[in-house]
């Protein structure tokens, strides 16, 4: 199955996998809302997904995906240069093929990827592992620290001696650096890599 916002790479793709004995196309849809509810009525090996699909993207499609039993395995067919191959990888995709590349390598990607290997451009896998709580400023980690006793947003501003708006400011680079949406999660996280490290 494939899934791209452009109308034009949809059809291109289409006509090319129409065409290729090895593949059989199933569905195409031009947004995450579409793959979903294909994927949900009929079995799909493989999926093809554009990152920036609309309107859920493509790492939450990949996630809630996860969930799902016999779920297809996705190529995610985007934009190499940046943080896009890794933040694939990362959120669980089997694959990645760059649109600046030649159609044949996302083809052989695919077949690939339908056989249970994992097919991505390198990476530096070290930068997968990184701790994002060693990424933190000295600030928001004492915050953090701070937060996961407890303390309100005033009793944070009392004791760094900053405003209510500018511990919001903080919390926000915070929540968005660790990847989580709010304070219960932000503790929960604070715990978590406590105890995997041992509890240091």
């Amino acid at each position: 199955m494939l899934a791209d916002s452009n109308p034009l790479v949809l059809t291109a793709m289409s006509d090319i996998l129409d065409r290729d004995p090895r593949f059989s196309l199933v569905a195409t849809s031009a947004t995450a809302e579409g793959f979903l509810g294909a994927v949900m009525r009929m079995p799909v090996q493989v999926g093809i997904i554009d990152w920036n699909l609309p309107a859920l993207g493509g790492a939450k499609l990949i996630e809630v995906l996860r969930e799902q039993p016999d779920a297809p395995r996705l190529v995610v067919y985007g934009d190499e240069a940046g943080e896009t191959p890794r933040k694939a990888m990362g959120a669980g995709a089997a694959g990645f093929a760059s649109r600046s590349g030649p159609v044949d390598t996302l083809l052989e990607t695919c077949l690939a990827v339908a056989q249970g290997q994992m097919v991505f451009p390198f990476l530096d896998v070290r930068k997968l592992q990184q701790d994002p709580i060693e990424q933190l400023s000295r600030r928001e980690r004492a915050l953090l620290e701070a937060l996961s006793t407890g303390m309100t947003n005033r009793e944070l501003a009392k004791e760094f001696k900053i405003s209510a708006n500018t511990v919001k400011f903080h919390l926000s680079n915070l929540f968005e650096k660790l990847s989580v949406k709010n304070r219960t999660q932000a503790i929960a996280f604070y715990y978590a890599n406590r105890a995997a490290k041992g509890g240091q």
